[in-house]
């Protein structure tokens, strides 16, 4: 069974190789996962402490961070705060405890995904690889993508990177924002769970994860905050759509 009490970590890529690293670190069976993690081509590097990590993330920012809910001093859930206060890099967070309220409060924190422990190494490397490939297609983009989305009164501005709802501009994170622009693009269009897995986080079906429900829960309380009429419907047994445009 494995048992992290403190493992957190980032991944960047070093300038001499173009090598994806991860900044890890844990407690008991860290040596289990930073060899697995290795393995797969990944240099790690570990920490004792979530201050430990901030700190070096200030001298040198990454690509992908792993953290630990309960970790020593500064816990998880305020490192990854922090962290998405200054970067959009994906976050995996990891915890003991199998609750709802860990799974929303870290979601709603920031962070791209979750993992409840024990869990398989091979599921994280599987969350791992496919968030670092969704970075590289972000970067990927060419000036061909569609500038600006409508649907009734929303707004999708690539130039601007934001949504908006008239003028007021809709407070969404980076993973709220690329979820909402891509339903955008065919506003009729009833989405399937597995296809927003793929094209929004870049995981494929094997992966078991909440995340989409959870982000989509949040869009649309930040939807209605904002004036909008627009929501997000769930189509039971299938996945999701957008309704309500309001008529322009």
């Amino acid at each position: 069974m494995l048992r992290l009490r403190a493992a957190f970590g980032a991944a960047f890529k070093e300038d001499a190789w173009d090598i994806p690293s991860i900044w890890r670190t844990m407690k008991r069976a860290s040596g289990l996962l930073h060899s697995f993690l290795a393995s797969d081509g990944y240099t790690v590097r570990s920490f004792e402490s979530g201050d430990a990590l901030l700190e070096a993330f200030r001298q040198e920012p990454a690509e992908l961070v792993i953290l630990d809910i309960m970790m020593p001093g500064t816990d998880g859930l305020t490192v990854c705060r922090e962290l998405r206060s200054v970067s959009d890099i994906p976050i995996i967070l990891l915890t003991a405890k199998d609750s709802e309220l860990d799974y929303v409060m870290g979601i709603s924190q920031g962070s791209d995904d979750y993992l409840t422990k024990p869990f398989r190494p091979t599921i994280l490397l599987m969350k791992v690889r496919a968030l670092l490939r969704r970075v590289e297609m972000d970067r990927g983009k060419t000036a061909a993508a569609v500038d600006e989305l409508r649907y009734g009164y929303l707004r999708y501005s690539a130039t601007e990177n934001a949504v908006f709802c008239g003028s007021t501009i809709v407070a969404l994170t980076q993973t709220e924002l690329r979820l909402l622009s891509y339903m955008m693009k065919q506003p009729e269009k009833a989405y399937s769970r597995e296809e927003l897995l793929s094209a929004v986080w870049g995981f494929d079906s094997e992966v078991e994860t909440r995340v989409t429900d959870e982000t989509l829960r949040r869009i649309r309380k930040k939807l209605t905050q904002s004036g909008s009429t627009v929501s997000v419907s769930t189509i039971w047994g299938f996945g999701y759509k957008l309704k309500g445009a309001e008529r322009t």
